[in-house]
């Protein structure tokens, strides 16, 4: 049995049978057998499905709440505004938008060559998808790679976090709820061994959430076997607060961008730079509003600051910070709590060659730069091997605009940090050690169907490029490339030279037309 393990008291919750590695095939094989039956539906009734799960998740929302706060440790407030609903706000967008965004394409064809045929291209499911989650964010980022797949018509195996098992079976809950047909969408439990199975099994694709090492691997195992992988893994995503920067509201947005889930959201700010004109006022208001964080019990209403997920992830930052302070870095607040624990810590002065500025850190720490102006703020903000996301603090929104083009990041937010995570309708990804693909928006639904070209021709005749080939034809393929240039010259000499031959294979096709 996994237990699942409150990290606010060091309690179990409650407990889920581990699922063997050698029993993962027959998951597998069990949710490939429904799925052909799932993938006749069409869009529109998988639709209704999605607006089923979704209020099952409202009709169980303070539950769901409670549950996320207890097993995760997220502040209740939290639990609710960026798990709960974004879950069902990822439901509710799929059943509106997903029909027309994986409804048949037309295909606009040349009409110089294909003077009748039809084509469009499907979108058809994958087979099984195979969704690795992890801890940190356990209840919306699960759901909706579950929800995504199953909407694009596939049945799905969820393997969630060791440390959040429960909330794992909170997802199959919802979909058996809202009548999913039994054994599409299957649950397993385990650790590294049980998600390795589940890598290297049948499954048509995989999706990731997890450490660049983790992903790295899955990765690679994947391309082994010639099976698609979309990896949602670390960030290290840095702020950059211009001259111009609205302070309040800059010092305010960071301080929840970095903070918020205690640091440990995909996409937590990580790294402030700022412009040294404005650095000191930026530090001092920072440092202020991070010693006034609610730091204690995460079902509490007031508390903005809940534990870390476990105790080696306090260790992990504890280590990293008091590695940073012997480089001669100062820290100007935060720290271990008794438990597991960890209030905002901010830190200036840490040296650029030292892990806290370079590795992903699981935990509430803000590292605050000065820098002597733009370029210099994106030279360093590029710096590293991870490029999630980014944002830019300023007045002047072209300004930043040509900033945010300058960046090595899959998202850059203007004055704001983290949007993404919280609109289903924006891809969510990262470029670098940061991953492959998008787990959000139209993009992730198009990662999880295999596009399948479908043409029409009428059954008279055949194409004029079907054999017999003659001098005819050759001369009108002359004709065609001249046709298609830009120069008048050589258009005019198509249709001085070659308009006999052109004649003569249009005639040859319409007679044969007519003869069927």
């Amino acid at each position: 049995m996994l237990e699942s393990i409150e990290p606010a008291t060091g309690r179990p919750l409650g407990s889920v049978a581990i699922t063997p590695p050698e029993d993962v095939e027959r998951v597998v094989a069990g949710s490939a057998a429904v799925q052909p039956l799932w993938a006749q539906l069409r869009l529109a009734d998988r639709a209704r499905y999605m607006n089923r799960a979704a209020q099952a998740l409202i009709d169980e929302f303070a539950e769901l709440v409670e549950l996320v706060s207890r097993e995760q440790g997220r502040p209740r407030a939290e639990a609710e505004l960026m798990e709960v609903l974004p879950a069902i706000e990822t439901l509710r967008w799929l059943a509106e938008a997903g029909p027309a965004i994986l409804g048949d394409d037309k295909v606009g064809l040349s009409r110089t060559f294909f003077v009748r045929k039809r084509a469009r291209v499907t979108h058809q499911p994958v087979g099984v998808v195979g969704v690795i989650s992890s801890g940190a964010e356990p209840l919306a980022n699960p759901l909706g790679d579950v929800a995504i797949a199953l909407f694009a018509g596939n049945g799905v195996v969820l393997k969630p976090a060791p440390t959040a098992p429960l909330s794992g079976e909170r997802i199959g809950r919802a979909f058996a709820r809202a009548g999913l047909p039994e054994g599409l969408l299957r649950i397993i439990h385990g650790g590294s061994a049980t998600g390795q199975a589940l890598v290297a099994s049948a499954v048509d694709q995989v999706r990731l959430t997890g450490s660049a090492e983790v992903g790295r691997e899955v990765g690679e195992a994947c391309a082994r076997a010639l099976k698609p992988a979309t990896l949602s893994l670390a960030g290290k995503d840095p702020a950059i607060v211009l001259a111009d920067a609205p302070l309040d509201r800059s010092v305010r947005g960071i301080v929840w961008g970095a903070f918020a889930n205690a640091g440990q959201a995909g996409g937590s700010i990580e790294r402030a730079y700022v412009d040294r004109t404005v650095h000191d006022r930026f530090l001092a208001a920072v440092v202020s509003r991070a010693r006034s964080l609610t730091v204690g019990d995460p079902l509490a209403d007031t508390t903005e600051i809940g534990p870390l997920t476990t105790p080696e992830r306090v260790e992990r930052v504890r280590a990293l910070v008091d590695d940073a302070v012997s480089r001669g870095a100062r820290l100007h607040c935060g720290g271990p709590r008794e438990g597991s624990w960890f209030a905002p810590a901010v830190l200036t002065g840490v040296p650029e060659d030292a892990p806290l500025l370079l590795e992903e850190v699981p935990g509430p720490v803000l590292a605050i730069v000065a820098v002597d102006g733009v370029d210099a703020a994106v030279t360093a903000a590029n710096r590293g091997e991870f490029g999630l996301g980014a944002s830019i603090w300023t007045e002047d929104r072209a300004h930043g605009s040509r900033i945010a083009r300058a960046l090595d990041s899959g998202m850059v937010w203007l004055n704001d940090h983290q949007v993404a995570a919280m609109a289903p309708q924006m891809p969510w990804g990262g470029v670098k050690d940061s991953g492959l693909g998008r787990m959000r928006g139209e993009a992730a639904l198009r990662e999880c169907v295999s596009d399948k070209v479908v043409t029409w021709d009428p059954p008279a005749g055949r194409q004029f490029w079907w054999h017999p080939y003659d001098r005819s034809l050759v001369r009108t393929g002359e004709a065609l490339a001249w046709l298609r240039s830009v120069r008048d010259r050589d258009r005019a000499r198509a249709w001085r030279t070659s308009m006999p031959a052109v004649a003569r294979v249009v005639a040859r096709t319409l007679v044969r037309s007519r003869r069927g």
